[in-house]
């Protein structure tokens, strides 16, 4: 696949989906393709579909268009599926990804086993709005859809300093800057500033922290009543797991937090030495190298054993 505008041909009603409890890259990537949609084939009727997003995110355009509820539908002609690993990390949307005529995957996760018709999956791109952005016709990239990308390899690369940024993505956010995006309050507004109640449950994580297997592993777990007791919600605890692992000669940072009868959700780190997608899938979840999740049901301190295993033999310790 070679270009997006192309897919388009005869189809009158189109899906967009990515991954639960989406981040800046599946909320921009999906956003940047539906404003596409909608700016150059109004006769198409598009709709997207996430979870609620975060606030930060709701500057961008047309993010109060997104569906969160999912009524029974006719069948899309086509679905969109993006930044999304497989078919049960679209959540509830799946069933429109199982009835759509056809269906295109876009993404950078190692552990997509290409579940669609169609098939855009490169692990070495920063991000899935990178790829989108290589998808669309670069004329045809409006401001709105620039500042969409731009969030979605920001979040994705750590604000261009994750292992994942490479010459060619500096070199688009380059084109995206030409383009007349408030780039600098971008980064600031949906990457660093954080509410009173996110700085304060960070703090409790960092400070509950532990040093394991001779301090090359961090440690921290966030359980429901903590987020109770600091009213915040699993998506403001974003950048806690990120916190621990710039600890010094940490080489695995790992996370977790309460989800009620699903167990802890457990996102993990790594500085290099370690394949945490290795483990993540090994449990029934993905991602990256450096940077991977999965749920776990079982205790966190039994998870936290499990994990520090696997992390230890491949340390060779």
């Amino acid at each position: 696949m070679n270009d997006l505008a192309s897919k388009f041909s005869g189809v009158k009603t189109v899906a967009i989906a990515g991954h639960v409890r989406p981040d800046g890259d599946c909320v921009g990537s999906c956003l940047a393709v539906y404003n596409y949609i909608k700016t150059y084939f109004p006769a198409i009727t598009v709709d997207l579909y996430l979870e609620p997003i975060p606030n930060i995110f709701k500057f961008l355009e047309n993010s109060d268009k997104i569906k969160s509820e999912y009524p029974k539908m006719p069948e899309y002609d086509l679905f969109l599926a993006l930044d999304c690993g497989d078919t049960s990390r679209l959540g509830k949307a799946s069933v429109y990804f199982e009835e759509a005529k056809k269906t295109i995957c876009v993404d950078h996760h190692i552990s997509n086993a290409s579940f669609a018709d169609e098939n855009y999956i490169f692990p070495k791109a920063s991000s899935t709005s990178e790829l989108v952005f290589e998808l669309l016709e670069e004329e045809k990239i409006t401001k709105a859809i620039a500042e969409c990308i731009y969030v979605g390899m920001v979040h994705d690369t750590g604000v261009f300093q994750y292992s994942c940024t490479s010459a060619k993505t500096m070199d688009i956010a380059g084109k995206l800057m030409e383009m007349g995006i408030d780039f600098s309050a971008i980064v600031d507004k949906t990457f660093y500033e954080k509410t009173y109640n996110q700085n304060r449950i960070m703090g409790k994580a960092l400070m509950d922290s532990e040093l394991l297997l001779d301090g090359k592993v961090i440690f921290s777990v966030v359980t429901a009543e903590d987020m109770r007791k600091f009213d915040v919600l699993p998506k403001h605890l974003d950048g806690i797991v990120n916190q621990l692992r710039v600890t010094k000669d940490v080489e695995v940072a790992i996370f977790l937090y309460e989800a009620g009868e699903l167990g802890f959700k457990v996102s993990m780190r790594s500085n290099g030495k370690v394949d945490v997608a290795k483990i993540a899938i090994g449990h029934g979840g993905g991602g990256h190298v450096r940077a991977a999740g999965v749920t776990m049901v079982n205790s966190a301190e039994e998870i936290k054993e499990t994990l520090l295993s696997e992390i230890a033999a491949q340390l060779g310790m």
